[in-house]
């Protein structure tokens, strides 16, 4: 039986795809699509609508006037995806800002005649959604026994990490910041991945979208933790732009300032994406 022709539209269910073995098949990928490194070697069947090098502040509002005029983020190279001739097209229904949407790809395809991939999309909200998706693509790509051995080893080291936590230790409180300016807290499986390290995730909930946050909440919950993760943003792209948070009124004055417990991170690799870095 040949290979399938895989054409992988989020970072996450190219990470997926290649941990059950299907590294070959991958032909096409997403403008987004970064690890494993060599993915980059293929094809880019998408490209964003705005300029993602820009500060914080202006992709928000680029995002929100193009949502405004019910323009997608995302564009489709819909005759490169002809020409590379899928059977599985792998997407997502979770968060049209994100990443390209289910609703994206079956806009883009509705009047091609040349593709005729089966589209499979995600959507999770919580860490055991993982495991699902994971069985979701080994089944359908035919490699069920090597979907089954990887969610085994993923579970494995969840509780490894719950044993490594012992009991009765004190959780400190932490605040996740999934967006700099405006300011939005993580949601989703970030919560999830905050209890299992020991703390207690004081902003947004597991298996919810994540919540815009003001200002003031930050300073009357005074977080023991501040974990800086923006959407998309390598840790480069998180130093510099950390000002749209030590400028605001009392930063210094934070519990977690003042005691050197503010983290940055690279958020678009162990935070953003429900993937296999966890």
């Amino acid at each position: 039986m040949a290979s399938p022709r895989i054409i992988s539209l989020l970072p996450s269910c190219t990470e997926i795809v290649c941990a059950l073995g299907m590294e070959s098949s991958l032909v096409g990928r997403s403008h987004e699509c970064d690890f494993p490194p060599e993915m980059k070697t293929r094809p880019a069947c998408t490209r964003a609508r705005l300029d993602s090098s820009a500060d914080s502040a202006t992709i928000d509002r680029e995002i929100k006037g193009l949502l405004e005029q019910s323009l997608s983020i995302y564009e489709i190279d819909v005759p490169l995806i002809e020409r590379l001739k899928p059977d599985f097209i792998l997407t997502q229904a979770q968060c049209e800002v994100c990443a390209i949407s289910l609703a994206d790809v079956e806009k883009a395809l509705q009047f091609s005649v040349g593709i005729k991939a089966r589209i499979l999309s995600l959507s999770p909200a919580r860490l055991a959604d993982l495991w699902t998706d994971i069985a979701t693509v080994a089944r359908e790509l035919g490699v069920e026994e090597q979907g089954r051995e990887l969610i085994k080893d993923l579970k494995a080291r969840v509780v490894d990490a719950i044993e490594k936590l012992g009991e009765g230790k004190k959780r400190p409180s932490v605040a996740c910041i999934e967006w700099l300016d405006p300011l939005m807290a993580a949601g989703n499986w970030v919560p999830e991945m905050v209890d299992l390290a020991g703390g207690l995730s004081l902003f947004g909930d597991a298996g919810r979208h994540s919540p815009w946050l003001n200002w003031e909440a930050v300073q009357e919950h005074d977080p023991e933790f501040l974990i800086a993760m923006p959407c998309g943003f390598d840790l480069e792209r998180t130093r510099r732009e950390m000002n749209r948070l030590t400028r605001r009124p009392d930063w210094a004055k934070l519990r977690a300032v003042k005691r050197g417990q503010v983290f940055l991170t690279d958020g678009n690799q162990y935070f953003n994406r429900p993937a296999l870095d966890w």
